[in-house]
């Protein structure tokens, strides 16, 4: 294996022409580069100089070691510098996935924070709901994952407390569910509302996971929900509510990103809470880039 240092030392003797100028161009002693000369050449296993009375040139199998010796160490050196600027935060990259609440709410704030204290570092964003982003971040197609999961959650679309133990966990802020009915619904000015008073109304549904969470919760108050739709976009189940053709349940967070037009939001009894995290590997927590990402991200949830 031919190591940077004894190459470095090799183009030395090569342009100062003697052990003892290299040495003193390296800063070290004439044994020093006498003993790094000898350990390249076991290294490459043929000889590398010709030493005649004072003088020294290079055989054969120097010269093309010289030769390629700039180019290595030059981009060693190269190599050396984008390592730094990326601990330092003068550059990196980090990709990041969230789902659509968190994109039109904390990502924006976070970015921002991010982008004002460490210019060089760019971020990709892409959209997944959990557990798909999950899966993104396992399978190394992204840095740092946005998710959630129900308080006291159980059954299909509910995450239980061993779902994250392989990752790091940053809890950036707990979202409560808020009823969504049309303005003119008997209930739209009410203080707060049973969702088993919605019993009989059409239910627009969100995400499969929080599908899975209104049926749980439906049933605990002794109904089963009539699904007329169902939809991923929080701007349609608004729409679709605000046109008065059902009632649905959504994140505080969803309806903070969207205006909801012809809707109306009440308290739901019993109250049902979402926990959002960002979500990383524990060796990428370590890099500066994803780890200032997940700082501004606990200071966006904050806020």
């Amino acid at each position: 294996m031919i190591e940077a240092r004894h190459l470095r030392v090799l183009r030395a003797v090569a342009t100062s022409g003697s052990f003892s100028a290299a040495a003193r161009e390296l800063g070290c002693t004439q044994p020093a580069v006498s003993q790094q000369m000898k350990a390249l050449e076991t290294n490459v296993g043929t000889p590398l100089l010709v030493r005649t009375g004072r003088e020294m040139r290079l055989t054969e199998a120097g010269e093309a070691l010289v030769r390629h010796a700039g180019g290595i160490l030059a981009g060693l050196t190269a190599a050396e510098e984008e390592v730094a600027a990326i601990a330092g935060l003068r550059s990196g990259r980090v990709r990041l996935v969230s789902f659509p609440s968190g994109s039109s709410t904390l990502v924006p704030t976070a970015l921002a924070a991010l982008r004002a204290a460490h210019p060089g570092t760019r971020v990709s964003l892409e959209e997944a709901e959990p557990p798909r982003s999950v899966e993104l971040l396992r399978e190394g197609d992204c840095d740092v994952a946005l998710a959630f999961r129900y308080e006291g959650a159980a059954g299909e679309g509910a995450a239980d407390s061993a779902e994250w133990a392989d990752l790091v966990v940053r809890p950036l802020l707990t979202d409560r569910l808020v009823g969504l009915v049309p303005e003119r619904h008997p209930l739209a000015r009410a203080g707060s509302v049973g969702i088993a008073e919605l019993a009989d109304e059409p239910w627009i549904a969100g995400c499969p996971r929080c599908r899975g969470q209104l049926v749980q919760v439906c049933a605990g108050a002794g109904f089963t929900p009539r699904i007329d739709f169902a939809t991923d976009d929080y701007p349609a189940v608004v729409g679709l509510v605000g046109a008065g053709l059902g009632v649905a349940v959504l994140p505080q967070l969803a309806v903070e990103s969207v205006r909801p037009r012809g809707a109306r939001t009440v308290e739901l009894e019993p109250t049902v809470r979402r926990e959002i995290v960002a979500l990383t590997l524990p060796d990428l927590a370590q890099v500066p880039a994803v780890s200032a990402t997940l700082d501004e991200l606990v200071r966006a949830g904050a806020r």
